[in-house]
């Protein structure tokens, strides 16, 4: 599949930071969650549509390399690809770099599609497939 990547950049704040000034590392979770939802949302993608009919994304596996830490004031970028598109899974490869272009952290995380009632994976609405494959 060849969709193209997504940027989302971002600044690091005092409240993301650790003692010793380092980015807290769940936080670089929640920068690649946020790049993500951006990245559904350029497509046109409501999250919140979705919730309501209780259905919505979850993720269900994830592995985190910590190559390098953010500091305060750095500008960061989250680029986001997707490696694998399943009828009730996205995979996503997810890479932070600083303003300097290092890499400070890679993430690997797959995202289920579920019912939130019954807590069950489901079929990913054609619309939101179609968005992720480009299709319009």
């Amino acid at each position: 599949m060849s969709l193209p990547e997504q940027q989302y950049q971002l600044r690091v704040y005092y409240e993301d930071t650790d003692a010793g000034g380092n980015v807290y590392h769940a936080n670089y979770l929640n920068y690649c969650e946020r790049a993500r939802t951006e990245w559904l949302r350029e497509l046109g993608i409501n999250q919140s549509f979705f919730l309501e009919q209780n259905c919505g994304f979850v993720v269900r596996t994830l592995a985190m390399d910590n190559v390098a830490a953010a500091k305060l004031d750095d500008l960061l970028t989250v680029t986001s690809t997707i490696s694998e598109l399943k009828r009730a899974s996205v995979r996503f490869l997810q890479q932070i770099t600083n303003q300097h272009g290092q890499v400070l952290c890679q993430i690997k995380v797959l995202v289920a599609y579920i019912d939130l009632q019954r807590a069950k994976p489901c079929a990913i609405p054609n619309q939101i497939l179609g968005a992720l494959k480009g299709v319009s």
